[in-house]
């Protein structure tokens, strides 16, 4: 390995993963060399807090290569990183997609380079050009296909750091995912910022149905397609005709719900309300008996009383929620809902608390669920793979890295469940 290569650390959602991809490429491609890359997320203060720590932190391992401060931290807020003594460039999110900026920071330029490049994110119009061939394990790939987001949601600072709702065409999509099969990949997980508002800006407005259906349609080879989070309101008929018909689409969703009190959620500025989250579930799974969901939640958002927390608890069991990522509330500057009445500190932390509580109940009924059952299963490792519906497989003995196995579940071990090949 090249002692010079630029260091990359990722913090944050799987779009800024796939994103350092695309940067490591572009750096290799520039001839940036010695230099330290943070690709930070903005999505709480405790995010931005934690960007900083890793920071000074780089800065004490690597004294003399020059830090490169980049993601969504860096877009919304270019101030709190320049102050910083240890940051040398601060780059912003359309900035770190251009080749450009990676040119600018080669060695016999880096001296006549901007140590501020962050441009104003809502007039980007278009995303794609950085597709990654195999991001992900040797198992999986990920597939960005929209970036940005059109809602305002009112404790959400993500629309200022990733701009407004783009998609990628899908003949762009496709040609990728036929890339990645031809390449040994079983499987296949549409990503995005608003997944389900992908097409709208794209001639004659396609939905992400239409997309789906065109993949598996056009890669007939392609095993297994995933979706990533969606916001079931947006849900479009093609989506669920998909969900019924298509066995290669993997029934398991993952549900951008945040509260299950229709007063917090009117609050947040959701579009859905709590007899909206639960109708899509009673749909998805008539559909698609053996469909497990996850969902977002957040505990204790300003004004939230014990009975509106009741309401978001009661969802996890009416929903039939499995894999919960709670998160506990917390203000974050630059939104509406930092300006509403906040709530107890405690009881945030208990509400979270008790949330993961019923979300670990829930993963064990699921878990009890599958005992003796049959499942194909997707290898992650030579031990550790998933069944369709995301749920980790330990076995014993080992297995071929990204085959899918035909599996008997015999036990269960914590979060997962044993098994042996068939």
């Amino acid at each position: 390995m090249d002692q010079n290569a630029p260091i990359f650390a990722t913090l944050g959602c799987r779009l800024n993963a796939y994103e350092t991809e695309a940067m490591k490429e572009l750096a290799a491609s520039a001839g940036v060399s010695d230099a330290v890359v943070v690709n930070t997320c903005a999505v709480t203060a405790e995010a931005v807090r934690k960007a900083r720590q890793e920071i000074r932190k780089l800065r004490r391992e690597h004294p003399t290569k020059k830090i490169i401060v980049t993601g969504c931290a860096a877009q919304t807020e270019p101030e709190t990183f320049t102050k910083m003594d240890e940051v040398d460039f601060v780059i912003g999110n359309t900035e770190k997609m251009q080749p450009e900026t990676w040119r600018s920071m080669a060695p016999d330029l880096i001296g006549l380079t901007e140590p501020v490049q962050v441009d104003d994110i809502m007039s980007v119009k278009e995303t794609a050009g950085h597709l990654i061939d195999g991001f992900g394990t040797r198992a999986r790939a990920y597939v960005q296909v929209q970036n940005g987001c059109d809602h305002r949601c009112t404790f959400c600072i993500i629309p200022y750091g990733r701009g407004n709702s783009r998609s990628v065409p899908a003949g762009v999509v496709v040609d990728q995912i036929k890339r990645l099969v031809d390449r040994g990949y079983n499987e296949v997980v549409l990503t995005g910022v608003d997944l389900t508002s992908w097409g709208a800006d794209l001639p004659a407005t396609p939905r992400l149905g239409d997309l789906v259906m065109r993949i598996l349609k056009l890669v007939p080879d392609l095993q297994r397609l995933r979706i990533s989070s969606i916001d079931s309101i947006e849900a479009d008929d093609m989506l669920m005709q998909a969900i019924a018909t298509e066995p290669r689409l993997m029934p398991h969703l993952h549900l951008s719900l945040q509260a299950g009190d229709n007063m917090i959620l009117k609050r947040m500025k959701r579009r859905h309300l709590r007899d909206d989250a639960i109708k899509f579930c009673e749909e998805a799974r008539r559909l698609r008996p053996d469909m497990t969901f996850g969902a977002d939640i957040i505990a204790g958002f300003p004004t939230e009383t014990e009975e509106m927390f009741l309401n978001s608890l009661k969802l996890v069991q009416e929903c039939d929620l499995t894999w919960l990522h709670v998160f506990p509330y917390s203000p974050r500057k630059g939104t509406p809902a930092a300006r509403m009445p906040a709530v107890d500190g405690n009881a945030i932390r208990d509400r979270a608390a008790r949330l993961r509580a019923a979300g670990d109940a829930q993963v064990a009924r699921h878990l009890a669920a599958q005992q003796g059952l049959q499942h194909r299963v997707l290898m992650e490792n030579a031990r550790m793979g998933r069944t369709a519906q995301f749920t980790e497989v330990l076995f014993d003995v080992d297995q071929p890295e990204g085959l899918i196995v035909d599996a008997l579940v015999t036990g269960i071990a914590g979060h997962q469940l044993t098994a042996r090949p068939l």
